[in-house]
């Protein structure tokens, strides 16, 4: 399986400097990386034969990058413009190489710049990449000025930018506020996180992986990855003929109230949607036929009451609801005080069973100093940004730009596998490995969406997959479901419902290749 790594700059640079003390020499990953652009750049324009790009390069390898792709470029057939807007060494192989070919290099006159733009069909933006640390200025800062000025008023015009657009920082996606919006990334040897982040994919546009020559056995080592089909495809469980329900799972969930029926709908057929034989619902007892109205496949546990839809404390305990069952969802839509009544118990009883906590569990773990500390069992934690700035103690801006990390450190603190929910959904779990989603839809941002989220993974949770493997597959299939729904209904007015037809359909295709 060809696994897509994600990597930080630290682990760019790691993997650059152990290639080079394995023989590929740093020229020789230059050159690979200058050709490997100038051959997207060809394809994703097309007939490129006497075409105008105009090639913007910075003072570091990210312009020697630039350097090499124009000498390609200029191979291919295009007109190549070469502008430097910083100082590099007369003695610069690349650089000879390309006045060696007669090709026009000038720079730091921002008037010649002016006259390249208006006439250019393409730019490449090799300004700056992973190395850039500080806020852009000076001639930097005029040139993207009249990069983004070409752009606005002319729309044909395509920016690529070459490993990253300029002034975007790699780890984090924060963008300069000079950082262009660019058609097309082309991202060298491995995706920066930043590019999986809200802000950095916005300025990013479509982004292409390209091949450098990294050695396979040093790329392994990296321990973030893409959640791509290839890789949910061999996550999918095992489905033998010869089978009864029972093989495939058994969920408890344990969700619902008053003002929230539809939650405890939503989980219970995400679990099912996805496979598991069976699927039980803890409620209280006034909202069972109504759940039971819409979902009959599933069996009930009607919950005793303090008031209509509010459950009795100490209702059950929760060792006892759950017993027998090979995972157990708790929280969606249950409230806060059932929440704490139930979450209490997992501090008092011993709890076989494997949790999916989502939602107003997630608020009562938050309401308890070190939680962690106490809770020795195995759950997947399913917070959007809101719940998990309140359970790290953090603001929800913080969490945003910090996604990638933020997941990681507290799944390893925590010692649970966390799913911070949103675009791009980071999955990351207690031994530091993590997962990234590839997908960003606006469809999702619906409320209910987070109810069928958990419900499907507590679904793939009791076919057996491991938490991390469960939660991955379960982020990815909910993920593709909003893709299809979109494309079905519109990218307006789609339902948390509309996903659970959907989610057979997203298996078979993984199925089915």
């Amino acid at each position: 399986m060809n696994v897509v790594k994600i990597v930080t700059v630290a682990e760019m640079r790691r993997l650059e400097e152990e290639s080079v003390k394995a023989g590929i020499g740093a020229q020789q990953l230059m050159e690979n990386a200058g050709r490997a652009v100038a051959q997207s750049v060809c394809s994703l324009l097309g007939a490129v034969v006497g075409k105008r790009i105009v090639v913007l390069v910075g003072p570091g390898n990210n312009g020697g990058d630039g350097l090499v792709a124009a000498r390609y470029l200029y191979d291919h057939g295009v007109q190549v413009n070469v502008f430097l807007a910083g100082t590099r060494s007369d003695n610069d192989y690349n650089l000879k190489r390309l006045r060696e070919k007669g090709i026009a290099v000038t720079g730091p006159d921002l008037y010649t710049l002016e006259d390249f733009l208006a006439s250019a069909d393409a730019v490449l933006d090799a300004l700056f990449g992973t190395g850039q640390s500080r806020s852009i200025d000076g001639v930097y800062k005029e040139v993207l000025e009249k990069l983004v000025a070409t752009k606005r008023s002319r729309s044909d015009i395509k920016i690529f930018a070459v490993d990253l657009p300029t002034g975007l920082n790699a780890d984090t996606g924060c963008p300069d506020q000079f950082t262009p919006f660019v058609d097309h990334t082309l991202t060298l040897g491995l995706p920066k996180r930043g590019l999986y982040m809200p802000a950095g994919a916005m300025r990013a546009g479509v982004v292409a992986i390209l091949d450098i020559g990294l050695l396979p056995h040093l790329v392994e080592k990296v321990s973030t990855e893409l959640i791509t089909a290839e890789l949910a495809r061999t996550l999918l469980p095992v489905r033998s003929p010869y089978v009864h329900k029972g093989s495939f799972g058994r969920v408890m969930v344990i969700a619902g109230s008053a003002n929230y029926l539809g939650a405890a709908y939503l989980a219970c057929a995400g679990a099912a949607r996805v496979g598991a034989g069976l699927v039980a619902l803890a409620a209280p007892e006034s909202i069972i036929p109504i759940v039971a109205a819409n979902i009959p496949e599933a069996v009930y546990m009607p919950l005793p009451e303090s008031a209509p839809g509010v459950v009795m404390p100490e209702a059950a305990r929760l060792a006892e609801l759950v017993s027998g069952f090979d995972a157990a969802l708790i929280g969606p839509g249950l409230g806060q005080k059932a929440s704490e009544m139930f979450l209490g118990h997992l501090f008092e009883d011993p709890l076989p069973t494997r949790l999916v906590l989502d939602a107003d569990a997630l608020n009562t773990l938050a309401k308890t100093p070190e939680w962690w500390r106490g809770l020795d069992f195995e759950a997947v934690l399913t917070p959007h940004p809101g719940e998990m700035a309140r359970l790290a103690g953090i603001s929800a801006e913080e969490v945003q730009t910090r996604r990638i990390a933020l997941a990681q450190e507290k799944a390893g603190v925590w010692g649970k596998t966390v799913v911070l929910k949103g675009a791009f959904t980071v999955v990351a779990a207690p031994d530091g490995r993590c997962r990234i989603s590839p997908f960003a839809n606006s469809t999702l941002a619906s409320a209910g969406t987070g109810d069928v989220l958990a419900g499907v993974i507590a679904g793939l949770v009791g076919q057996g997959l491991s938490l991390f493997d469960a939660a991955s597959l379960g982020v990815y299939l909910h993920a593709r479901t909003g893709e299809r729904a979109k494309t079905k209904i519109g990218n307006v007015g789609v339902l948390a419902s509309d996903l659970l037809p959907e989610l057979p359909q997203a298996i078979r295709e993984l199925q089915e290749g």
